[in-house]
Parts: structure tokens; C-alpha cells; sequence
């Protein structure tokens, strides 16, 4: 039991009083008094200020403040402060600095809708404005309504199925965007620490079941994608034929493989070092290569001069980029009711189901699609390279596996 009562706290004298257990009763010649609790951090003697003493009669119930974890108050009663010390040794005692435990933010995490705005605010700079527009516009429209007052850390599998479910099959196109908006918040959110966990993508994706193609980019489904990327390489050789093979490898966007030079490729490192000029939001962005890419670009390296940096991998009669009707007529001539920016949407598809395993954010890298800079440092950014690399290896594999179930298209 400590040495210092209510009234003892009020009627001391200048000086450092010992309550017990390494806390202590400061008080000044002014008459100021304070808390401060002595503690063994990683072996080294630690004072720790505590905040000022809070002689207010007990009575006093409704005070402003009130409502605050101790570890946020700034005035403590003797009470509260050998409780506080309590709490603070047990962080020393598992080896945790209980200074930093002290100014930690233990307001409840936000609503969706205020997550989503933080969000916004975070990532809209590396956004086109476009993109920065349209986020939570359709969040506001689509999101908001049954998710919006959700507290961050309450939103689980079955909210997020609910939300998309009115528009999964009538608006497939805006549901898919939707659906990665509502991920983006989700894994923002835990970065920030508002979550233990990032976007329940496989459960999502298993509930909700396969989108219908439609909208302006219709995709074809993953599991059809390998026959028909088999079929395609075993066609004659066309730049345009191969530039479509390389789309669907690396699960890159059309201009980007259009306009990419023998320069951007590290052979050694098998990696795509895309400038910011060839890309949709001007920020320079690496993919690696997994064997099937390499072999794409072993072959288009027969028809153009691989020693020159400044020379396209895929070009024209006329040695200027293809156009993106080049690659786009591949499909329509063989009939198909999917564009080549849809493989895009299988790749991230087939991630969320396939690669359960591999973070949310990683699929969203490897798309270039922008992902908050403190869940990369989260995973360290060679590991987080690491995985990028083994989701697309594992695309570029499943691609050639006779295992599929698809069907030659």
C-alpha cells in the first residue's frame, strides 16, 4: 500500500515524496505538485513526468477530461496516478518504453467515412486528379450509405460484401474499382494503426463470386486466361501479338509496354524499370520479370536492335511506337469481348483468390496503384520487392500451367 494519502499530497512540502514503488509526489517551492515515476528501461534508470496533481473534490464527476485514458490526462489524483504507474511499469517490464507508451494517441480509430477522407488526404498527391476526384465520389456514392458511420476497425468481410452486392453484377466495372477504393481505406487504416489487419481480400472475393464483364473494360476471367495466353504464343509472331503477351505477364497497362525502350530493361536483376514519362501517373514504378516475360522479350529481341538503349522493344514499320489499336485488334480479330487493359483486372482478380498469402498492398503495387509509403516501410522495401516478385512469378507459372480450367478460346 503506498506511503502518501489525499491529504498528505495536498499538505506537503517542497521536495520529492516517495509513495512507493517508484512513484513520487513533486512538489515545488512555488506549490506546484506533480507526478513522476522512476522505472528500469533495458537496464537504465528512467524518470518519467507524469503530469501535474488533480486536487479537484471527488465529487467533481463530470469535469472536462474525464473521459480520457489515464495516459492522456494531464492531471491525475493520487488514485489514478499509482494506477497509471502501474500500467507503465508493466510496458518497462515487457520492454516497451513507457515515455513513448505515455504519448501514444489512444483516441478511438475514425468511421470509414473519416478514414476514407484521411485517405484521400494522404494519397491524393500522387494522384492524377482524375483518380483523386473519383475516389471518394464513389465511395460517397457507393460506401458511404452502409459503411460510412462503421467504425474502421469493425469493418470485416461480410460489411464490405454487403456494401458491393448492389452493384456487382448490374455495374461490374464500378464495383471492381469500388471494391479497391474500399481496400486502399481499409489498408491505409492499418498502417495508421486504426486496424490489426488489412483488406479481407480472399474472403471478399469468395463471397462475392465473379463479376459479369462489362463497363469499358471488360476482363476476361482468370481461370480462362492461361489457355488463351498458350494459344497466343503459339500463333505467328506480330509485335502487336507479342506486346499482348507481355500485357498479360506483367499485368501492365498497354501504353506502358508500347512505349517501353531496351534501356528500361536490367537483365541481371530481371527487372522493368519503367521512367515516370511512360507512365498513367508520371511516377516512375519497377516490375520484375518473371521467366515468361523474359522469354517474351528474348523473342521480340530477334526483330529490333536490343544494344541501343533509346530503341522500343515493340515498334511500327516506321519504328515509332505502336498504336494502342495495334494491340486492341489482336483480340477483336479473334473475337473476343474483352479489351487487353482487362488482364489487368484478371491479374488482380486471380491475387486476391489465388495468392491469399501475399498483402493486399503488394497486388496493389504491383499494378502501379498507389500504396502509402509507411506500409511499404511496413514490410521493408526489399521484402516488399521480394513479394511483388513471387506474386508475379506465381501469375507467370499459373499462366503456363496445364492445370487450368480454362478452355482454348
Amino acid at each position: 500500500m503506498g506511503k502518501l494519502t489525499a491529504k498528505t499530497v495536498e499538505s506537503a512540502k517542497p521536495g520529492r515524496h516517495a509513495d512507493g514503488a517508484g512513484l513520487y509526489l513533486l512538489v515545488k517551492p512555488s506549490g506546484a505538485r506533480s507526478w513522476l515515476l522512476r522505472v528500469q528501461v533495458a537496464g537504465q534508470r528512467r524518470d518519467i513526468g507524469m503530469g501535474s496533481v488533480d486536487s479537484s473534490p471527488a465529487s467533481s464527476a463530470t469535469r472536462i477530461g474525464d473521459d480520457l485514458p489515464l495516459e492522456q490526462r494531464s492531471r491525475l489524483t493520487l488514485a489514478q496516478a499509482r494506477e497509471l504507474a502501474v500500467r507503465l511499469r508493466n510496458v518497462a517490464k515487457a520492454g516497451r518504453d513507457p515515455a513513448a507508451e505515455r504519448r501514444k494517441d489512444r483516441r478511438p480509430p475514425p468511421s470509414f467515412k473519416d478514414a476514407a477522407i484521411a485517405t484521400h488526404k494522404a494519397l491524393k498527391g500522387g494522384w492524377s486528379k482524375r483518380t483523386a476526384d473519383a475516389f471518394l465520389a464513389s465511395l460517397e456514392e457507393h460506401a458511404y450509405p452502409s459503411l460510412g458511420r462503421k467504425r474502421i476497425d469493425d469493418v470485416d468481410a461480410n460489411d464490405v460484401v454487403t456494401t458491393l452486392k448492389a452493384i456487382w453484377k448490374d455495374k461490374p466495372s464500378i464495383a471492381k474499382k469500388v471494391r479497391q477504393r474500399i481496400a486502399t481505406v481499409l489498408n491505409f487504416s492499418k498502417a495508421k494503426g486504426w486496424r490489426v489487419s488489412e483488406a479481407p481480400a480472399k474472403s471478399i472475393a469468395t463471397m462475392l463470386g465473379k463479376a459479369t464483364a462489362g463497363g469499358n473494360m471488360p476482363a476476361m476471367p482468370y481461370d480462362d486466361v492461361p489457355a488463351y495466353f498458350v494459344k497466343l504464343s503459339a500463333e505467328a509472331e506480330t509485335a502487336g501479338r507479342l506486346a499482348l503477351l507481355l500485357v498479360i505477364a506483367t499485368a501492365a497497362r498497354s501504353g506502358e509496354v508500347r512505349n517501353t525502350k531496351w534501356g528500361h530493361i536490367d537483365w541481371t536483376k530481371r527487372l522493368w524499370n519503367r521512367p515516370g514519362s511512360i507512365m498513367k501517373e508520371r511516377i516512375p514504378h519497377t516490375v520484375t520479370l518473371n521467366d515468361q516475360a523474359i522469354a517474351i522479350l528474348r523473342r521480340a529481341a530477334s526483330y529490333t536492335d536490343t544494344t541501343n538503349p533509346d530503341a522500343l522493344i515493340f515498334s511500327n514499320r516506321k519504328g515509332g511506337a505502336l498504336s494502342d489499336m495495334t494491340i486492341s485488334k489482336v483480340m477483336r480479330d479473334a473475337k473476343l469481348p474483352y479489351v487487353p487493359h482487362g488482364f489487368r483486372s484478371s491479374f488482380r482478380d486471380w491475387a486476391a483468390e489465388a495468392m491469399p498469402l501475399i498483402p493486399d498492398p503488394v497486388a496493389e503495387a504491383a499494378l502501379s496503384h498507389s500504396v502509402p509509403d509507411s506500409v511499404v516501410k511496413a514490410y521493408k522495401r526489399a521484402q516488399f520487392l521480394e513479394m511483388r516478385r513471387q506474386l508475379l512469378d506465381g501469375w507467370g507459372s499459373f499462366l503456363v500451367s496445364p492445370a487450368s480450367k480454362g478452355e482454348v478460346l
